[in-house]
C-alpha cells in the first residue's frame, strides 16, 4: 500500500535515512526539521502517518504530539515517536501525549515498515469513517466512533496463547489494566474458543513448546468468522525469518521478547482501535446496502430491487423452461384508513400486512413493496393455478383477522385485492407479466374488491 508519511527530525541525516527507507517501499515522504513546521504541514497537507523525533530544540516531540492530538483537524493522524530514549517513563510520557506507537533508534527496517503500514491502514479507515459520518449526520446518524475516539482502543477482549507460565502472567498483568484477557496454553483449545468469543485481538507466542504458533495464525486467518481478527505475534530476538513469514500470511503486528509492558499496551491499543473502526465501517456498509434495496417501513424489498431481481428470476425460468408467477396485491380503501385514523394507523396496517405476506409465502419467493399500498410477490417454479391458490390464501389471511392500529383505535377490518399472472409465452417479458397481473388486479377492484383474479393471457 502507499501513504503520505511526514518525517520530523532536526538532524538532517536522520531525515534522509528515514526518507530513503520509506521511499524504497513506495511511500510518499514529506519532511520537516522542527515542531512548528510539522504542525503547519499536518494542518495543510493530507498526512497519513507522522514519524516524530522526540528530542528537538524549542518544541520537542511530546509537545508536537500533544498539539496534533488536541486539534480536531489533525487528531486522527497516527503519530509514531522515534526516540533514542528507552526508559519506561519516557514511553509512558509519549503515550500520555497521544502517541499511537513508538520506535527506538537505531530503527529496525522491518519494524519501521510494519508500523507505518499498520498505522496508514488505520488512518485510511478513519478517513473513510469520518467521511461517511459527515454525510450520514444529515440523515440522522450519529458518528459514535468519532465521539469515542480516545476510548476506541480500550476495554477489548484479548486471547493470549502462550505456554510460558511466568511470561504469560506478566503479559496478562500488563493488559488487564485496560482489557479483558483470556489466556490459553493449548493452541487447539484457543482455536475452538476464538470463533465464538467475540475477541478484538489474538496474541500468539511463536515459541510454543509443542505446537507451531504460525500454523495457529494461519488457521485463524482461514476461518470465515476470524478472518478479520487482528493477530499479534510474540517473537524471540533473531527470529527474522519466522517474523517475515508471519507478516506475509497476514499477521498484523509483532513484539520482541523480553516484552516491555508499555510497548505491549501501545501496540494492543492500536490493533483494537483499528479492528473497531473496521467493524464500524463494515456495519455501516451493510446498512447502506440494506437502505438501497429495502423499504424502510415494511422491511420488504423495494421497487429498485424488484426491477433488477425480477429480470434475473425471469431469465432463469425462461432458460430452464420452469414456471414463474407474479402476484400484485393492493390494500382495499387504504386512503380511507389514513383519512379516518391518521398516517400512524396506516403505517401500522402496512407493517402488519407485510408480516402476514412474509408468513404465507416460501423462502424462495420475492416479496416487494412497490409503493403506497401496493405489493408484489414473485414466485419461481409456480404455475398460474398454484399462484392463484397462494393469492387466495393471502387474501383470506388478511381478511379474517383485524389489524391492530394502536390502543385508541384497536382493530381495523382490512381486505386486499389480488391480481395473478404467469410466464406463458416465448415473447413474455418481466414488464408484460407485471402488466397482466396489474390488469387482473384492476379487474378484482372493478368487480367488488377482496377477491383474487388471474389473467390467463
Amino acid at each position: 500500500m502507499t501513504a503520505r508519511v511526514l518525517v520530523v527530525d532536526d538532524v538532517d541525516a536522520n531525515v534522509k535515512l528515514l526518507e530513503a527507507r520509506l521511499t524504497a517501499e513506495y511511500f510518499e515522504v514529506l519532511t520537516a526539521h522542527c515542531g512548528p513546521d510539522a504542525l503547519q504541514i499536518c494542518s495543510r497537507e493530507g498526512t497519513d502517518v507522522v514519524l516524530l523525533d522526540v528530542m528537538m530544540p524549542g518544541m520537542d516531540g511530546f509537545e508536537v504530539c500533544r498539539r496534533l492530538k488536541s486539534e480536531p483537524r489533525t487528531q486522527h493522524i497516527p503519530v509514531v515517536m522515534v526516540t533514542a530514549l528507552d526508559q519506561p517513563a519516557d514511553v509512558v510520557r509519549g503515550l500520555e501525549a497521544g502517541a499511537d506507537d513508538f520506535l527506538t533508534k537505531p530503527v529496525d527496517d522491518i519494524a519501521l515498515i510494519t508500523r507505518v503500514k499498520n498505522l496508514a491502514r488505520l488512518k485510511l479507515l478513519t478517513d473513510e469513517m469520518l467521511m461517511r459520518a459527515a454525510t450520514e449526520e444529515q440523515m440522522g446518524f450519529v458518528a459514535v466512533m468519532n465521539a469515542k475516539l480516545e476510548e476506541a482502543g480500550r476495554d477489548g477482549r484479548i486471547m493470549l496463547v502462550d505456554d510460558r507460565e511466568r511470561a504469560a502472567e506478566r503479559m496478562v498483568a500488563a493488559l488487564e489494566r485496560e482489557h479483558h484477557v483470556q489466556r490459553e496454553a493449548d493452541p487447539a483449545r484457543a482455536l475452538l474458543d476464538v470463533p465464538d468469543g467475540d475477541f478484538d485481538l489474538m496474541i500468539v507466542s511463536l515459541d510454543l513448546e509443542d505446537a507451531d504458533g504460525l500454523r495457529l495464525c494461519s488457521q485463524i486467518r482461514s476461518l470465515d468468522r476470524t478472518r478479520h481478527l487482528p493477530i499479534m505475534i510474540v517473537v524471540e530476538p533473531g527470529e527474522e525469518s519466522r517474523l517475515l513469514r508471519g507478516l506475509d500470511m497476514g499477521v498484523n503486528d509483532y513484539i520482541v521478547r523480553p516484552v516491555d509492558p508499555n510497548e505491549l499496551s501501545a501496540r494492543v491499543r492500536t490493533q483494537i482501535k483499528r479492528k473497531r473502526y473496521t467493524d464500524f465501517l463494515r456495519t455501516r456498509l451493510e446498512e447502506t446496502v440494506e437502505m438501497a434495496i429495502l423499504d424502510p417501513l415494511t422491511a420488504l424489498h423495494n421497487r429498485r430491487y424488484l426491477n433488477s431481481h425480477l429480470k434475473t428470476l425471469f431469465e432463469e425460468s425462461a432458460q430452464r423452461g420452469n414456471p414463474l408467477s407474479v402476484l400484485v396485491l393492493d390494500i382495499d380503501h387504504f386512503k380511507t384508513i389514513n383519512d379516518s385514523h391518521g398516517h400512524d394507523a396506516g403505517d401500522s396496517v402496512l407493517r402488519e400486512f407485510a408480516m402476514r405476506l412474509k408468513r404465507n409465502i416460501r423462502g424462495i419467493d420475492l416479496a416487494c413493496r412497490l409503493g403506497g399500498e401496493e405489493f408484489v410477490v414473485v414466485m419461481p417454479d409456480t404455475d398460474l393455478a398454484k399462484a392463484y391458490l397462494v393469492g387466495e390464501r393471502l387474501r383470506q389471511c388478511i381478511a379474517t383477522a383485524p389489524f391492530y392500529a394502536g390502543e385508541s383505535i384497536g382493530g381495523l377490518e382490512v381486505t386486499a385485492s389480488v391480481g395473478v399472472s404467469a410466464l406463458e409465452f416465448p415473447e413474455d417479458t418481466p414488464d408484460i407479466i407485471l402488466k397482466r397481473a396489474d390488469q387482473a388486479l384492476y379487474c378484482a377492484k372493478r368487480d367488488g374488491r377482496n377477491r383474487v383474479v388471474s389473467d390467463a393471457a
